[in-house]
């Protein structure tokens, strides 16, 4: 796999869209994972030759990912 920093979310998404534009294939929508830190925002994708990227971003200036956690019948914030 192969890793590019974006300057921040919003690069994450245009670059994420722009490779899907261009023949990529969607490997995990650009967002936060739960096994990452509380600003690391990634998206996944393969290019058309099957090579795994990972675009992301964890710039601590931008909105980090809340905590939920499970309730019975749903989450809470």
């Amino acid at each position: 796999m192969v890793a590019f920093e974006a300057r921040n979310q919003k690069q994450v998404r245009e670059l994420h869209s722009a490779a899907l534009a261009a023949g990529g294939t969607d490997e995990g929508q650009p967002g936060f994972r739960d096994s990452y830190g509380p600003h690391f925002y990634v998206g996944y994708l393969r290019d058309p030759q099957g090579n795994k990227i990972a675009l992301f971003s964890s710039n601590p200036d931008e909105p980090g990912r809340t905590r939920t956690r499970r309730i019975r019948g749903g989450l809470e914030s």
